[in-house]
């Protein structure tokens, strides 16, 4: 099960949430967005779990928790959906 995990610090790493949700569950992969032109961190991430239950024990056990001084959301991944072109080409 893919999470989404908001309102994360910019010095929050992949390695940070790693170890927050492995006391959870096994975690397959762990991907913290940055900014294509900056490369900076947007402040958010997706964290993907091998069990549906050990994801939401994360779920349970780390929404609303402080990561890094700032209180984070996690809830499951919605499907991502086509938001069109990007604008007008001429």
């Amino acid at each position: 099960m893919k999470l989404y995990v908001g309102n994360l610090s910019y010095n929050t790493t992949q390695d940070t949430l790693s170890s927050e949700f492995s006391g959870h569950g096994e975690v397959e992969e762990v991907a913290v967005i940055t900014d294509r032109e900056t490369g900076r961190p947007r402040g958010f991430a997706f964290v993907t779990m091998t069990n549906d239950e050990e994801a939401r024990a994360a779920i349970e056990g780390l929404n609303g928790r402080e990561i890094d001084g700032r209180t984070i959301t996690v809830n499951e991944a919605r499907p991502k959906t086509d938001r069109g072109g990007g604008g007008r080409r001429w």
